[in-house]
């Protein structure tokens, strides 16, 4: 009965259009009054409980950092080496636009900055250049999704930190479903735009875009070296990245004022402001759930209906792209990991590969209606209408789609690189 109002007021709430704040805090607090003794500043202590790790100062690092980096000329940089390099493939801007997302998205960790950074300079000179409107908007908005998977990602921290998961362990995971996807747009790319002219391989542009740029292009390198070389942590690595970032655009390249820091500091407390009281809830009702033994309930009720992983797998995979069309990425994380992540465990999934196979359909819904954040980004950075970003994306979920589907037909594409396996 007690579980049933709980559903209850869950729909309520999910009727009344409440957010996920108000949704998460009532069910925390129902939950602490009718199994946590009834005293609701349990609530307060296991919020500071969750809260005291050390790896959520990374997020509004690297969010702060992306920020600095999208207000500069790094990301013009990055892409001015790649269109060079790129120039004699047919489609050669439209595989420097994927490419440049990739790196973007290893020193940014974050989805809508990456669009916003790369679609804001590649958008124009790829309709300039004679590219479809559709394929354009398409390749800047999957591109954009790299951004949760290559490393360093948010959403592979907020997943590590809600299953006390290794986040170098995320983090070397998403090396290889990175790379994959990268590789899968690129020859896309070449293929839709197989009779777009070429051009002749320039040493000399190559050679001046790359010295303009190498302060750039030190940035990955050392940001994911420091990582896997065992110099940072996560956290550390943040800081690395932000400082690394103020020293060049403001000493080096010279793009950013100091003044600009304010904006882009306040920028950055809006959305921590956003995310962080979630995180706190979510860490909390994760606390009170595990102590109840919630996961391990759910493990039981399920193995009593389903007997086989591979059909586990299936129903959780289109629940997640059904999650992922109604809910941000945080968001879905938040709330299903902590249950999900035992249950795949008791068939056989570990941690880490199965925060991958959510983390890469969740990157899905990034390019699905109604809640894909980088379609509601696209339609306010590039002014074209809701449908027309939706039809454009299609052939891109699919090809996402199939990438999904390879990592968990075939897992070591993901842990290849994870536990120092180079």
């Amino acid at each position: 009965m007690t579980a049933l109002l709980l559903v209850g007021i869950v729909l309520a709430l999910l009727i009344l259009r409440q957010p996920l704040l108000v949704i998460l805090m009532s069910v925390a607090a129902y939950i602490h009054i009718v199994w946590g003794q009834a005293k609701l500043d349990y609530i307060i202590e296991d919020m500071w409980v969750g809260l005291d790790k050390e790896v959520i100062l990374s997020i509004p690092l690297f969010i702060l950092c992306g920020n600095v980096m999208t207000r500069g000329s790094i990301a013009q940089r990055l892409i001015n080496i790649l269109a060079s390099i790129t120039r004699p493939l047919p489609g050669g801007m439209a595989v420097a636009c994927v490419l440049s997302c990739a790196v973007f998205a290893a020193i940014s960790g974050s989805s809508i900055v990456t669009t916003l950074a790369i679609g804001s300079i590649m958008y124009p000179a790829m309709r300039q250049a004679g590219y479809n409107l559709n394929f354009t908007l398409g390749a800047i908005m999957s591109g954009g999704t790299l951004g949760i998977i290559i490393p360093p990602s948010i959403p592979m921290i907020i997943y590590g930190l809600v299953t006390e998961t290794s986040v170098t362990d995320l983090f070397a995971a998403g090396f290889g479903p990175g790379i994959l996807l990268t590789v899968v747009l690129s020859i896309y790319s070449v293929w839709v735009n197989r009779h777009m002219p070429t051009e002749r391989f320039d040493f000399a542009h190559f050679k001046k875009a790359f010295r303009n740029g190498i302060w750039s292009a030190m940035m990955p390198v050392i940001l994911l070296g420091g990582i896997y070389t065992g110099y940072f942590t996560a956290t550390e690595a943040a800081a690395v990245a932000l400082c690394y970032a103020m020293l060049v655009e403001v000493f080096i390249h010279r793009e950013l004022k100091f003044s600009d820091f304010y904006k882009v500091v306040l920028d950055t407390s809006k959305l921590g402001g956003s995310l962080f009281p979630v995180l706190a809830i979510a860490l909390s009702l994760n606390i009170i759930l595990t102590e109840h033994r919630v996961p391990q309930m759910l493990v039981t009720a399920m193995q009593g209906y389903i007997t086989s992983p591979v059909m586990f797998m299936l129903i959780v995979n289109v629940l997640l792209l059904l999650v992922g069309c109604l809910m941000t990425t945080g968001e879905a994380i938040l709330v299903l990991a902590p249950l999900l992540a035992p249950v795949a465990a008791a068939y056989g999934y570990d941690k880490v590969i199965f925060g991958l196979i959510m983390i890469l359909n969740l990157e899905i819904g990034y390019l699905t209606p109604p809640v894909g954040l980088n379609l509601i980004v696209a339609m306010s950075a590039f002014k074209q209408p809701f449908g027309r970003l939706c039809i454009a994306a299609i052939p891109f979920i699919l090809l996402m789609m199939f990438c999904l589907a390879l990592v968990i037909w075939q897992p070591w594409i993901a842990m290849y690189f994870v536990n120092g396996k180079f």
